[in-house]
């Protein structure tokens, strides 16, 4: 398993720059979405095997997406007092799973709060645990299959840790995060976990602090050791709950090469590498579709490229439009679950979850650029909650600037909240919500000759006529008009 995606980690602030908002119209994936959608959700039932529909939370999902980033649909307006510039910035769906921009943004609000207010400065190792096939659509059509076996894998981990770290007592718990991925390298469906572990455990000190006694010699026949339970316990779990009979049992009993119960345990980070266990974290956060991967063959024919090549050595996949979407609706998470838990000493009532966390924070360089970046927008780094603000929107206005720019500054190393054209910090001053006064303010921008690409969409009606430079037609069916942009 790759240890992590590759992350560019500045240690001064990034010069200003003016502010691109993106443009999800223009992309190939919204394209094909927007396209293809309405074919898919009416022939999806004649491709089903068992002549089921699409999920109603998969296909919201999907409109969602069509709306992600729009103008139209709402959007902040953000002002300098000093020079009167501002731009627009167009509200996001929260997508957990299709939406690239959504999903990124929660890779990285996730690995930050993680390395900056949860995880310990002492040495992590990734356990990834994968299942047998033929337990996969459990897993997948399950919840309780999920946290059954987690929870069996999380009990053998810990036993093994607490085995190898010298002095712990019996009661010494270790901290993990899992990770439940829905998705394989190769757009398929295949759950398995990915679990970031203290490489130790902790007790409590005599004045309820939390000592940490580490991990010592494990060897990969540790990891072997954890596998074989894991086969054993799980596959008894299974049969124990009615999830598998007793054919299924003596077949994946039966298997060679471990029965398809893969445990692996390679990638270590040092307790000093903040930096290097967030790109981790990023990793065992990371969304499951690459745009840049994704690319047009043809009319028909759409080309992802893979970053492994298959069993057979293709490296890629070759889609028609329908297939892709077929595909992507297989990793959509479905509503109410948890796409990742913390256990351990780290779960949300652990007695020492507090002392554990006090150590926790970014890397020194991480840390100097959000301070930089602070102070040149206007933002400062206590509590986002003003008590002196004049209304409890001031306080939502002024969270929601600090979250979104200073993400921002983690992605791309721009700072949104620093006018390009005078270098004073800049402020949401609206969210506008109201369709007519959208209207009017997009309309207002267009007639003023603020076009080009600053927006996707420039609405004057509001879900009749919509119109930019771009010339395609768009369906949008949540507000059952034909749309122009």
């Amino acid at each position: 398993m790759p240890a992590a995606a590759t992350c560019h980690q500045p240690a001064t602030v990034p010069a200003p720059r003016a502010y691109r908002p993106r443009r999800p119209a223009a992309t190939l994936l919204h394209e094909l979405v927007r396209a293809n959608l309405e074919t898919w959700l009416a022939t999806a039932a004649e491709r089903d095997e068992y002549c089921r529909g699409v999920p109603l939370h998969v296909e919201a999902a999907l409109r969602n997406y069509l709306r992600c980033g729009i103008l139209a649909h709402g959007f902040a307006r953000v002002y300098c007092a000093n020079c009167r510039h501002d731009f627009l910035v167009a509200f996001s769906c929260k997508g957990r799973d299709l939406c690239p921009s959504c999903a990124t943004r929660r890779m990285v609000e996730v690995s930050a709060h993680m390395v900056e207010q949860v995880l310990p400065r002492v040495q992590h190792r990734q356990w990834v645990l994968s299942v047998p096939k033929r337990v996969r659509w459990h897993l997948r059509n399950k919840p309780e299959v999920i946290s059954g076996l987690l929870a069996i894998f999380l009990r053998a981990v810990e036993t093994t840790l607490r085995r190898r770290s010298p002095g712990a007592p019996p009661g010494a718990r270790f901290g993990a995060v899992a990770f439940v991925h829905r998705f394989g390298s190769y757009l398929n469906s295949h759950v398995h976990f990915h679990v970031l572990v203290t490489d130790g455990v902790f007790s409590a000190g005599e004045d309820g602090e939390a000592v940490f006694h580490p991990a010592l010699d494990l060897e990969p026949r540790d990891f072997a050791a954890v596998q074989a339970k894991m086969r054993h316990r799980g596959l008894r779990w299974l049969q124990r709950h009615g999830h598998l009979d007793d054919d299924a049992l003596h077949v994946l009993n039966s298997s060679d090469h471990a029965g398809g119960w893969s445990v692996d345990a390679s990638v270590t980070i040092p307790g000093w590498d903040r930096q290097g266990l967030e790109r981790l974290v990023r990793y065992c956060a990371r969304p499951p579709l690459s745009q840049e991967r994704l690319g047009r063959l043809n009319e028909q024919t759409l080309v992802y490229s893979l970053r492994r090549p298959t069993a057979d050595g293709r490296t890629e996949l070759l889609l028609t439009p329908l297939e892709l979407l077929d595909l992507l609706a297989q990793l959509v998470t479905p509503p109410r679950l948890h796409k990742h838990r913390y256990c351990g000493v780290l779960a949300p009532n652990a007695v020492l979850r507090e002392a554990v966390t006090a150590s926790a924070g970014p890397a020194g360089a991480t840390l100097q650029l959000l301070e930089q970046a602070r102070a040149s927008m206007g933002l400062s780094a206590a509590n986002p909650v003003d008590p002196e603000a004049p209304s409890p929107l001031s306080n939502l206005r002024r969270a929601a600037a600090r979250c979104w720019a200073l993400l921002l500054v983690r992605i791309y190393e721009c700072l949104p909240l620093r006018c390009p054209k005078c270098g004073e910090p800049m402020r949401i001053i609206a969210f506008v919500l109201d369709r007519p006064q959208v209207e009017r303010i997009l309309e207002h921008r267009r007639s003023r000759g603020f076009g080009g690409g600053e927006w996707s969409f420039v609405s004057t009606s509001m879900g009749q006529a919509v119109k930019t430079h771009l010339s395609v037609t768009l369906t949008v069916p949540v507000l059952a008009a034909s749309v122009r942009f």
